[in-house]
């Protein structure tokens, strides 16, 4: 299975890279994670509707066809650790590859919300988008050791 995050917005502070990477390649072998960073469209005078647009495409475009997607959105279904892990076992048990997307700095479109599989939220908090990668591969890290009985995690 593989866990393929994509992220609106190329430029991240080389704090949030390194603990991105620390996390990503402490993640077993049959857990593969990948990251796509996507370019934000300039924001301009452009409406909030042709930006939604422009990423939406460029989101599209990274995510394999039969890829199941799970939008980050405030409005998502809040989930505690142990729920994430549930959920990651579910998704490894069906097979299926999972999009994690992250949106720019106007968030998702709409529709592409609404069409995702799922929709979560990581915090009621609004966050840096260089902090959501970080914390997002975090939490799928600690879920994995949670459904591995791997120390990582505590009670």
């Amino acid at each position: 299975m593989k866990l393929l995050i994509v992220a609106v917005g190329q430029r991240v502070p080389d704090w949030a890279q390194a603990a991105y990477d620390d996390y990503a390649k402490r993640f077993p072998p049959e857990l593969k994670v990948e990251l796509k960073a996507v370019k934000t469209e300039p924001r301009g005078s452009k409406t909030l509707e042709t930006l939604y647009a422009a990423e939406r495409e460029r989101i599209e475009a990274a995510i394999p066809r039969g890829t199941r997607t799970v939008a980050l959105d405030e409005r998502g279904t809040s989930l505690t650790t142990k729920a994430l892990a549930q959920r990651l076992k579910d998704w490894q048990l069906s097979g299926d590859d999972v999009a994690l997307v992250i949106g720019g700095p106007d968030g998702l479109d709409p529709a592409f919300r609404q069409a995702a599989h799922e929709r979560i939220r990581l915090s009621d908090l609004t966050l840096p988008h260089a902090m959501v990668r970080v914390l997002l591969i975090e939490q799928l890290y600690r879920a994995w050791s949670v459904n591995a009985g791997h120390p990582y995690h505590r009670e």
